[in-house]
């Protein structure tokens, strides 16, 4: 059920929102990983991001062993995967304790997303009674309505997106030039926890490009072709399918079954209902309780359901999944 913020909010900063929300979530993602226990390690993540960091150098220092399109494979799926543990480390993994975590999904390898943004994001998109929603779910795929030249930018980049293979070819260009564009806007207002979060995130981010040019001499680049573009390109095939605005608000988280790969890859997210039920169970455990959970997961989602992304791209490759505003809705359902 939805957590709602005590009524004095209304004489709170964002910041302290934010903060209370984010307790509210990983309070929950706390009871549902580990019960009562006051330390927990969860060895499955732990060996998985050994494996995803261990990837990642290992493809960059040796990157001239490769083609170009077998790197481009290898840095796609290594950088989608470290996306997918950035997102289980949100929800309170691999440790009970938040600095240990943290520092664990900081280093930059997308180069353009810091932790604490995606962190903060996230937290509120699960927070959210209004899923789909633009003016509440910063994840919503739907562009905002109203006059504006901005807004009718937002909404021919959207419809361009809506397909499946343009989310895939020109979805990660749109992805972080308007994240950045609005992270400027809100650096230019001088928000002293912003600029703290940009100048953590451009030092790690310096010592990735390091680690690039002067270790590996791989330019810039091919790095951004070979690891970023593929990377962010499969990330937001995980999200194309995740949500669908519908009247009712309980009807707007799907699941995608049978994805042993891309599930393997996205790290089960794709039984993306059964994620927002319990946000903090862990993602080696989330396929058992779906199994058990299924009927009535399925029943309260409205069936919401694709057998796998072959259904996904075989429906949406070339047709818009996702086409005018979204509803609004006082109630999600589910959280």
């Amino acid at each position: 059920m939805m957590h709602q913020l005590p009524a004095e909010t209304a004489a709170w900063t964002s910041d302290e929102v934010q903060v209370r929300r984010e307790a509210v979530v990983l309070e929950r993602s706390a009871r549902d990983a580990s019960g009562a226990a006051d330390w927990t390690l969860e060895w499955p993540t732990l060996v998985l991001a050994l494996v995803i960091y261990g990837g990642w150098t290992l493809a960059t220092l040796f990157h001239n062993a490769f083609s170009p399109f077998l790197l481009a494979a290898i840095g796609g799926w290594l950088l989608a995967w470290h996306n997918s543990l950035q997102h289980e480390i949100i929800h309170g993994h691999p440790t009970s304790s938040k600095r240990l975590n943290t520092l664990l999904a900081l280093p930059p390898l997308s180069l353009w997303l810091p932790f604490e943004a995606y962190r903060q994001s996230h937290l509120a998109h699960h927070e959210t009674e209004r899923l789909t929603d633009p003016e509440h779910d910063p994840e919503s795929r739907y562009p905002l309505q109203g006059p504006g030249a901005g807004r009718s930018l937002a909404r021919a980049a959207a419809l361009v997106q809506s397909t499946l293979l343009g989310r895939m070819i020109l979805g990660p260009a749109f992805e972080v030039i308007g994240f950045l564009n609005k992270e400027a806007t809100r650096l230019a207002r001088r928000d002293p926890a912003r600029l703290r979060l940009w100048t953590v995130h451009t030092a790690m981010a310096g010592a990735v490009l390091a680690w690039l040019g002067v270790v590996c001499h791989l330019s810039l680049t091919q790095y951004l072709m070979c690891f970023v573009y593929p990377g962010c390109a499969l990330s937001l095939v995980r999200s194309f399918a995740e949500h669908r605005a519908d009247p009712d608000p309980a009807h707007r988280v799907a699941v995608v079954e049978n994805a042993p790969a891309l599930g393997l890859l996205f790290l089960n997210n794709n039984l993306h209902a059964a994620h927002h039920e319990r946000p903090g169970l862990p993602w080696h455990r989330l396929p058992q309780f779906y199994a058990r959970e299924r009927e009535r997961i399925l029943a309260a989602n409205g069936g919401l359901v694709y057998s796998g992304y072959g259904e996904v791209f075989a429906r949406y490759l070339w047709r818009s999944h996702h086409v005018g505003p979204a509803p609004s809705g006082s109630s999600r359902g589910q959280a």
